[in-house]
């Protein structure tokens, strides 16, 4: 939930979903519907699918126990690297670097003097699998994100920082930079439709295709694109029609 989405926007709906699933069997066992209904407003549903598929695969494959090896977590829907790595360590206190945007800019700038796009991925897994501390990496890995997401900005406060005294950024004389990336605008975009359109399915579900537009304000053209969108990321169940813009198509959230 945290991935894409701030602290204060989660926290509730966090809470909300461990009261409703508390175990990965309650989660596999529900239905899609009821996972992306409980996922609420959070956006990038396709996070609560991959979700819903983990659990499933955790009950069928592992007995219902989650996985501590990394290696192990990254087989299963929706885990990559970082995810993998923060699971085995945070839950776990595995001995491994979990590595996230915040983590890559400390460790770029601490060991190697650059910015995280000036060093290849490879390089910056060494660094910080070098600086870990194994004895409690969950710790470890909490502050270092902390450090890059409060202090190690895009542009550093370096005066309070206490890695100075290390850093090979600082000792340089380079200042940092403002972020070069930017979230796309998201009113009017495609991402505010798929969001009206799975709102008003949590509303009432199915609809057809034209209810759907009407429900949302949003044209038939522009709603075909997120339709199919969402269908094949999993997220809603749409008919021939409804791909095709018909206007009694039916789309529904999945069973």
């Amino acid at each position: 939930m945290l991935q894409q989405t701030q602290v204060a926007r989660v926290e509730p709906v966090f809470e909300a979903f461990m009261r409703r699933f508390p175990g990965v069997g309650s989660l596999a066992d529900a239905s899609r519907a009821e996972v992306l209904r409980a996922w609420g407003r959070l956006g990038y549903p396709r996070r609560a699918v991959s979700l819903h598929r983990a659990a499933a695969e955790i009950v069928r494959v592992h007995d219902g126990v989650v996985p501590r090896d990394p290696s192990v977590l990254r087989t299963l829907p929706g885990i990559g690297d970082y995810t993998a790595a923060a699971v085995a360590s945070l839950a776990f206190g595995e001995p491994v670097a979990a590595i996230d945007t915040n983590v890559r800019r400390v460790w770029a700038r601490v060991d190697l003097a650059a910015e995280a796009d000036e060093v290849s991925a490879r390089v910056l897994g060494e660094a910080a699998s070098a600086w870990l501390d194994r004895r409690r990496p969950s710790a470890w890995n909490q502050a270092v994100m902390d450090l890059g997401r409060e202090v190690c900005r895009p542009t550093p406060r370096c005066d309070v920082c206490p890695l100075r005294a290390w850093c090979a950024f600082a000792a340089s004389g380079r200042v940092g930079r403002p972020a070069s990336r930017r979230q796309p605008r998201f009113e009017g975009s495609l991402r505010q439709v798929r969001g009206a359109t799975l709102a008003a399915l949590r509303e009432r579900s199915p609809r057809t295709f034209g209810g759907l537009s009407r429900a949302t304000g949003t044209s038939p053209e522009r709603l075909v694109d997120a339709v199919r969108g969402l269908h094949r990321d999993g997220v809603v169940t749409a008919s021939a029609g409804a791909l095709e813009g018909r206007d009694r198509g039916r789309v529904s959230l999945p069973g």
